[in-house]
């Protein structure tokens, strides 16, 4: 019933969460807008989960043109359209596996509850409640992954920890 309420949208009203009085939600996007991804993350477009998972999961990039589906349609553009529409960073790393070691070990303290290191196969429920929202929305709105919504996965956690550590990615190519 609950479901029927909630809409998976793209959509963060960044001024509204600014506002909050939680000191801990505020500092995370603040570095959130930081990375470059207030543009893409705050377009007012509303993007349903199964269309956007449609586009995802039929595209592929083919010299520089993003060629996939959208509701059946196909459909193709530049990667520099793209960065330009949403206006993504487009200097830094391109792979999420290049992100070093020592600052995914790092985000793994900062995010956790205990102060442990969070397991990279474990239950987001290990994570600070702002952090667990910063996986959801990187999740959702970049990789649009099918799989379990409470598990972390090394690429949710790779995602966090680039915004979470400041790591410059060219977010076009992500």
């Amino acid at each position: 019933m609950a479901s029927s309420f909630y809409s998976n949208s793209l959509h963060v009203d960044f001024e509204s969460v600014l506002a909050m009085d939680n000191p801990g939600m505020v500092s995370v996007f603040n570095t959130l807008m930081a990375s470059g991804l207030e543009g893409f993350l705050g377009c007012p477009a509303v993007l349903y989960e199964a269309a956007l998972m449609d586009f995802f999961n039929n595209g592929s990039v083919r010299d520089g043109l993003v060629v996939s589906t959208a509701n059946g349609v196909p459909v193709e553009f530049t990667e520099q359209l793209l960065a330009e529409t949403f206006e993504l960073p487009v200097d830094g790393l391109s792979e999420l596996s290049e992100i070093p070691r020592d600052k995914v070990f790092d985000a793994r303290s900062i995010v956790s509850m205990s102060g442990e290191p969070v397991s990279l196969s474990g239950k987001k429920s290990q994570m600070k409640i702002e952090y667990r929202l910063l996986c959801d929305i990187m999740a959702k709105s970049i990789s649009v992954k099918a799989g379990s919504f409470n598990a972390i996965t090394v690429e949710k956690f790779s995602l966090l920890s680039a915004v979470v550590c400041g790591v410059r990615m060219n977010w076009a190519s992500v």
